[in-house]
């Protein structure tokens, strides 16, 4: 990884730091013979490899800081917090980017390093405690990050990259949050992993961001929601104040509030 230069705070001003950045070929398309023609893509199927691919090629145009806090509720109903800084790079005249989570648990410091590439899905390396950054590939990026609901692939937009993308049609655009949205699945093999196989998703029409995502495991069972919160007017800019994300199975939920003090 090419070095990391320290930013400067700024305010949220999108959810570009959750990965929204990579363009990758969703591989719909397929050789054809003469004498037996492979059928073309559903308009379905063609949409949704569209926008994925433009959700995906959403960059940060600059680098900026962010504080925030983990909130965890458990399966007990005990409560926790966990201090994050969240910072995001964007190397000048590089096609890679990357989100660094830093988290500052009761356990001990846990630190995600997310790097979005131009051409293949993202890379995670994550070191907790005093041992050094490993590699996550395959399940391993289901792990918990410090803890909290959030998984490192939910925090990479792994879904994105999966090999079938798919609109789901409606007679005018459904409303989720006071925005007209879009629905997209997400889906990937059942044999690909132990995780959740399917993420439907309702992206804002004007903003292209997600503001409502369901995981499902290969049953069709809902196992974890995903959902913006509220945002605040902080000095005349709209900020994303907090997002959610519960645990169905256990009934646990995790939110993640940012700290919208303007740097001056």
């Amino acid at each position: 990884m090419h070095s990391l230069k320290p930013a400067a705070h700024r305010p949220i001003r999108s959810l570009s730091f959750l990965a929204i950045g990579v363009a990758l070929g969703c591989g719909l398309g397929s050789l054809a013979f003469a004498e037996d023609p492979s059928p073309s893509p559903s308009p379905d199927a063609v949409e949704g490899a569209a926008l994925a691919a433009e959700l995906r090629t959403s960059r940060p145009g600059n680098s900026f800081t962010n504080s925030a806090t983990l909130r965890l509720r458990d399966a007990a109903g005990r409560r926790s917090s966990v201090p994050v800084t969240i910072r995001t790079l964007v190397p000048e005249g590089e096609a890679d980017w990357h989100v660094v989570y830093e988290a500052r648990a009761a356990k001990g410091a846990e630190t995600l390093t997310i790097t979005h590439h131009a051409d293949r899905a993202p890379s995670y390396q994550l070191a907790r405690a005093a041992a050094a950054p490993r590699a996550l590939v395959a399940d391993e990026t289901s792990e918990p990050f410090a803890g909290s609901d959030f998984g490192v692939c939910d925090l990479g937009l792994e879904f994105l990259h999966w090999p079938e993308q798919r609109t789901v049609r409606r007679d005018k655009p459904e409303m989720r949050k006071g925005r007209p949205c879009r629905i997209l699945d997400s889906i990937r093999p059942a044999t690909a992993g132990n995780g959740y196989v399917r993420v439907r998703s309702w992206i804002d029409l004007d903003h292209k961001q997600p503001l409502i995502a369901e995981a499902y495991d290969p049953a069709g069972k809902l196992v974890k929601e995903f959902s913006v919160g509220s945002v605040k007017k902080v000095d005349g800019v709209w900020q994303l104040k907090d997002m959610e994300i519960t645990g169905e199975r256990d009934g646990t939920v995790t939110k993640l509030e940012f700290d919208l003090t303007v740097a001056r």
